[in-house]
């Protein structure tokens, strides 16, 4: 998708999220195994970044002026698979080998196997570290590209974000941009159940990121705010972004159950309903 190709119209931005959203249960129940539940609540996130945010080409995803997205949180591989399928990457029949032996589309994303994937990624905590010397190296070489890297609630369990978090305040990283996909539910549970990540905003603030939290279902909010970090300079922004486990679709929404499992060919039918 190129520049010209992005809108910043709301209801146009909601659309694509629902697409994507269906795309995600479609090639889930499919593969028969994946997270439901985190990659639907990244939806919106995703595709405002991928339809209206992030300068990219999926004509030439090596472009060397390109943003970078990197999905820290790696197990919702299909949010960004369908993000990348649906911007034409790749034919959208692709979708349908998610996790196959032979497939590029991996349960984790994998860079060396699909165009478009900047980083392979899925041991938790390491994404914001890798965004980092990203962002570094692009400044390095007189770009002003910028990176994006989705984190996950309960990654922020993993001691390494906040080293990473340190270091892009001390070396003023202003063209990054975290996003927390704030659900909160992990595998286990409730994140707070696990190990208490809140007070998240007081936190980021206290380390000297520019902290903005909002509805991350609220695609104005979406869209300001990525504005917003952009226009920041000196220190590196983050969106904590209020999400709903599952959203989109209601008997997903909210629970822990659905992280780690995928639909079945009955709920796929019943949430394309609620989806049309």
């Amino acid at each position: 998708m190129s520049r010209t190709m992005a809108t910043k119209d709301p209801d146009l931005l909601r659309e694509h999220a629902k697409e994507v959203r269906r795309e995600i249960v479609k090639m889930l129940t499919e593969a028969g195994s994946g997270h439901t539940g985190g990659s639907l609540s990244a939806a919106d996130i995703v595709a405002a970044l991928y339809f209206y945010k992030m300068r990219h080409s999926p004509e030439d995803p090596e472009w060397r002026e390109r943003d970078r997205f990197v999905l820290s949180k790696g197990h919702a591989a299909p949010v960004l698979y369908a993000a990348l399928a649906l911007t034409g990457y790749f034919d959208r029949e692709l979708l349908k080998t998610l996790r196959r032996i032979d497939s590029p589309l991996q349960g984790h994303p994998s860079s060396k196997m699909l165009k478009g994937v900047e980083i392979s990624t899925g041991s938790l905590g390491q994404g914001l570290s890798i965004a980092n010397g990203m962002a570094m190296g692009l400044r390095m070489d007189g770009l002003d590209s910028r990176v994006y890297c989705l984190l996950g609630d309960g990654e922020l369990q993993e001691g390494q974000v906040w080293e990473a978090a340190m270091t892009a305040v001390h070396y003023g990283i202003d063209n990054l941009c975290a996003i927390v996909d704030n659900n909160g539910l992990q595998i286990d549970g409730f994140c707070c159940d696990v190990m208490k990540i809140e007070p998240i905003t007081e936190k980021w603030k206290a380390f000297g990121w520019h902290v903005m939290d909002i509805d991350g279902h609220a695609m104005e909010q979406i869209v300001s705010a990525l504005d917003e970090a952009e226009r920041v300079k000196g220190r590196p922004s983050v969106i904590v972004a209020r999400t709903v486990k599952g959203k989109g679709v209601s008997f997903f929404e909210g629970k822990a159950e659905y992280h780690g499992i995928a639909p079945t060919k009955e709920e796929r039918d019943k949430a394309l309903e609620e989806l049309k």
